[in-house]
């Protein structure tokens, strides 16, 4: 794979990569074509059509990290970011996985800060839009609002995860990153299903 995507083959290639490496993984695979569903939908608010399809690959490979075989650091955006740099996927792409929903706060909390900046945090409507896609699919890939998604994330972490630990700091990142794409949806006039 070299470090630029074509056509909506990369799209197949992501779908049925996260599929191989999600498959003793069941409820995180409902989970990532939950967010891939919701990225598809959320298409319109980014710049360009190949930004549509870069939000389609990353929605697509966000959690390959929990994987088993992908086990490095035992935090996912990471070591999913670190697969993919290691087997040819785009920089723009790996960054995407990395930095996804605001990870780098959580990544504070685990000391994996410096591991994590080897990956460009692209701040972009893609951004936005594969955060909204994360933060509003539940793990069971069903649609939840934002505030329940958050409090579901502290219940499953539990209170001294390193997710508890960052919440102060990273949740209203992620709440911003949502109106942003919230008001981008308004704009275009499609109903919202954070609100």
């Amino acid at each position: 794979m070299t470090g630029v995507l074509g056509p909506v083959g990369d799209v197949h290639r992501a779908r049925d990569l996260a599929q191989i490496l999600l498959a003793d993984l069941p409820e995180r695979w409902r989970h990532t074509i939950g967010v891939a569903r919701r990225a598809e939908h959320l298409r319109g608010t980014v710049p360009s059509r190949a930004d549509g399809e870069i939000l389609l690959v990353a929605a697509w490979l966000h959690d390959i990290g929990y994987a088993a075989g992908l086990h490095r650091t035992g935090f996912h955006p990471l070591d999913g970011a670190r697969h993919l740099a290691a087997t040819g996927w785009p920089a723009r792409v790996a960054g995407l996985v990395a930095h996804h929903s605001a990870a780098r706060y959580v990544a504070q909390t685990r000391g994996l800060t410096e591991d994590l900046q080897a990956f460009a945090d692209e701040q972009s409507a893609v951004s936005d839009a594969l955060l909204y896609a994360d933060q509003t699919v539940g793990p069971n890939g069903v649609s939840m609002h934002l505030e329940q998604r958050l409090a579901d994330m502290l219940d499953r972490h539990g209170p001294d995860s390193p997710n508890a630990r960052a919440h102060a700091w990273r949740a209203p990142v992620v709440r911003a990153a949502v109106q942003r794409v919230q008001e981008r949806l308004d704009a275009m006039q499609f109903p919202s299903s954070a609100a």
